[in-house]
């Protein structure tokens, strides 16, 4: 049994604002849900994104960010100009113009890129063509075993993954690892298929490397808080 991933999910000051930027860029719907929003997608990605409201500012590079793909570069191009349309700001993370990636943030800062057309690593994937993660080698390790999503790099310690059906990748670069500030303000939730048990795919991660956490969920909620063997936090939904 492996668990699916549901959503990449964002802490955001004002939830409904970013849910309405990434929305617009992705061309994905926007849903409420509780207290946050998700976007479900329009391009038959597997997974969501989701909002949620936070008091917590953002302090520092984000642990994880989106890698949109260009089919052409003028896509590239139409693709910045659409993100700076909707609030996006251009960010200086140390790239280099041969390195033709342009990095932005959106309106709450979390950083992303926009690659430009003719990347190989990211040729069979879709808009979102990489959850970018800072990591070591063995949380991809991991993922793959918690996702069921085989590795598609392992080299020089940088590892990424991708669903057998294909879609998005999720990649890893390797050491130096930047140091967590606080939580995460983006973190993922997995959820085992209906009729699993979802304390056996607690216990599961648990074997893997996970382990329990406790960030003030309280008792009574159907998720389940836990980090990955770099200390990310993520949540195991009850099945779905």
């Amino acid at each position: 049994m492996t668990s699916n991933l549901h959503s990449v999910t964002f802490d955001a000051n004002d939830a409904e604002r970013l849910a309405q930027f990434w929305a617009a860029l992705l061309g994905w719907d926007s849903v409420p849900d509780d207290d946050g929003f998700q976007l479900v997608p329009t391009d038959g990605t597997a997974y969501r994104v989701s909002f949620y409201p936070s008091q917590e500012q953002k302090t520092g590079p984000n642990q994880t960010h989106f890698d949109l793909t260009s089919a052409t570069p003028d896509e590239q191009q139409q693709t910045v100009a659409k993100a700076l349309e909707l609030g996006a700001t251009h960010l200086d993370v140390g790239q280099t113009p041969e390195e033709g990636h342009i990095v932005l943030a959106d309106p709450e800062g979390n950083e992303f890129c926009v690659i430009p057309a003719g990347n190989n690593f990211l040729a069979d994937t879709a808009f979102i063509g990489a959850i970018n993660c800072d990591g070591t080698q063995a949380v991809g390790y991991f993922w793959s075993e918690a996702l069921g999503w085989p590795l598609v790099w392992d080299q020089d310690e940088e590892t990424a993954i991708q669903a057998p059906e294909g879609g998005s990748k999720m990649s890893w670069g390797g050491p130096p690892v930047n140091p967590k500030t606080g939580k995460n303000r983006i973190h993922l939730e997995i959820a085992p298929p209906v009729g699993t048990d979802q304390d056996a795919e607690v216990e599961r991660l648990i074997a893997l490397g996970a382990k329990h956490i406790d960030i003030g969920q309280g008792d009574d909620v159907s998720w389940v808080v836990m980090a990955d063997p770099d200390g990310n936090e993520f949540c195991v939904l009850s099945p779905r």
